[in-house]
């Protein structure tokens, strides 16, 4: 199947504002582009991508004075298959993980280890270790947040959203990428686009927020929001959790005007 995926994002700025972006396919997702990814801003300023220590994709401008669009569209070749499940993947032990995948055990921003450990511990740590040990903790965020467009705030943590039960699929991630690492499940943050296919619209598209555990010496993708295999997952980046993946990181006062995203299947012509 092919997926047509994009959005436009508008800012108003009171003055020359550097800009961060990422709206780009994440490399690993290069080679089933159908076509090139297009990135249009206007008015036209100069800009260049570059590829951060996480593997993603970003661009960078400085937006002038006034107001600009940034559009990005692209058609990319998909399986058409849920997200794979492999029951039987196992944990590898602490001392025992390679090196760069440490990282991943530790807290980040909004990912508050030190706060949720013990509470990880009492839930969690008698389910054996492995695929099964991810899904119950994906089960439990599933339940316990209460999801809700109009929960979302930015500074929300991991140990707010245990609190509060409420919050938007970055609560999700968060909340269950920093219980897995709590017992010793490296866990990656992930943003891109996963549209509606073959399940009921649920609403206005938005970027969406999932995470992947490493079990069985490789990455596994996981999504306590929705909680089922999906369909048409198009990664755009992973870190630590969303500072690391930010879709616009602006460093000077400005604020925005309007923001769509748009994920379609494309049917074949008859």
């Amino acid at each position: 199947m092919q997926i047509s995926a994009g959005c436009q994002i508008i800012y108003d700025c009171p003055q020359n504002t550097p800009m961060l972006m990422m709206i780009s396919p994440h490399p690993s997702r290069v080679a089933d582009l159908v076509g090139p990814h297009r990135v249009t801003i206007a008015p036209p300023v100069p800009f260049r991508e570059y590829t951060d220590s996480f593997g993603n994709t970003c661009t960078r401008l400085v937006a002038p004075p006034g107001r600009i669009t940034l559009t990005t569209q692209l058609l990319i070749r998909d399986t058409g298959l849920p997200d794979p499940q492999h029951l039987q993947a196992w944990q590898r032990k602490v001392e025992d993980l390679p090196d760069d995948i440490l990282v991943y055990l530790l807290g980040s921003h909004y990912c508050d280890t030190d706060r949720l450990s013990n509470i990880a511990w009492q839930m969690f740590g008698h389910i054996q270790p492995g695929w099964a040990k991810v899904q119950a903790i994906c089960d439990w965020v599933h339940s316990h947040i209460s999801f809700g467009y109009h929960h979302a705030r930015p500074t929300r943590t991991a140990s707010e959203a245990y609190h509060e039960k409420i919050g938007v699929c970055r609560d999700f991630a968060h909340l269950a990428v920093t219980l897995c690492r709590c017992v010793n499940i490296p866990a990656r943050y992930c943003t891109g686009y996963l549209g509606d296919i073959g399940v009921p619209v649920t609403g206005p598209m938005d970027f969406a927020a999932w995470f992947e555990a490493f079990i069985d010496d490789r990455w596994h993708t996981f999504d306590a929001r929705n909680n089922v295999p999906r369909i048409g997952r198009i990664l755009m980046a992973r870190g630590r959790d969303a500072t690391d993946v930010a879709i616009a990181t602006t460093f000077g006062p400005c604020t925005l005007a309007g923001f769509t995203v748009f994920t379609d299947e494309v049917l074949p012509v008859t």
